[in-house]
This record gives C-alpha cells, sequence and structure tokens, in this order.
C-alpha cells in the first residue's frame, strides 16, 4: 500500500533540500527518522516532519498496517515559485536576490517479503 505526503513552499531552495533527500531515499522508516535527527542541516527538521505526517497517513488510510516494514519508496524535490527582490548596490544600482522555495513529495510503500511466519 503505497501512501503520500507531500510539503509545499518550502523557504529553501531545491538544491539543498536534495542534499538531505538523497540521504533517506529508499530507507527503513525508522532509519530515515534517526539520519534526519542527526543531520545539521536545517532541510532535515522539514522532511523530518514530513516523514512522520506520511506515516501518519498510512496509520489513518489502513488500521494493519506495520509501521516497522514502511520504506522511502519515492522522494522528490521540485522547485517552486521564486520570490524576486532588489539589494541597493554601490552606485545607485540594484542587484536582484532570488528567494528560492521547493515542493516535497514522499511516497512511502510496505517492504514485500517476510510475512509474519
Amino acid at each position: 500500500m503505497e501512501v503520500t505526503a507531500k510539503l509545499r513552499y518550502l523557504q529553501a531552495s531545491p538544491q539543498k533540500v536534495r542534499l538531505v533527500a538523497d540521504l533517506i531515499r529508499g530507507r527503513d522508516v525508522q532509519e530515515a527518522t534517526n539520519l534526519l535527527q542527526m543531520t545539521q542541516k536545517k532541510a532535515a527538521r522539514h522532511l523530518e516532519k514530513l516523514l512522520k505526517s506520511a506515516v501518519a497517513n498510512a496509520e489513518n488510510r489502513d488500521d494493519q498496517v506495520d509501521v516497522d516494514r514502511l520504506y522511502v519508496k519515492e522522494i522528490f524535490v521540485d522547485g517552486g515559485p521564486t520570490m524576486k527582490r532588489l539589494r541597493p548596490q554601490p552606485m545607485g544600482r540594484a542587484f536582484q536576490i532570488l528567494r528560492r522555495q521547493s515542493h516535497i513529495t514522499i511516497k512511502l510503500d510496505t517492504r514485500k517479503g517476510a510475512e509474519d511466519s
């Protein structure tokens, strides 16, 4: 059973968020949570919260779901809208500052294999 959770308009550049997302792709939920708690990046806190939301979605959707068998099947980071700001520069000029945003999608699935024997 595949479940999805999305986080939209995160105020962080997709390039920086992808560095953290690549760490947890394909890992078990418990292992991914531990890894995100130890990671010293701002995006790790947001991804941890999103991962917990996806687990809650799985539990809400199906009462018999085994959380220990869930793993991160797919995670991807897309770019959101970019806010454009101006910063004053010398000699009356102005340079553009781009404040990038991200959309994150995470999909969890249950591992196939050793059923309760």
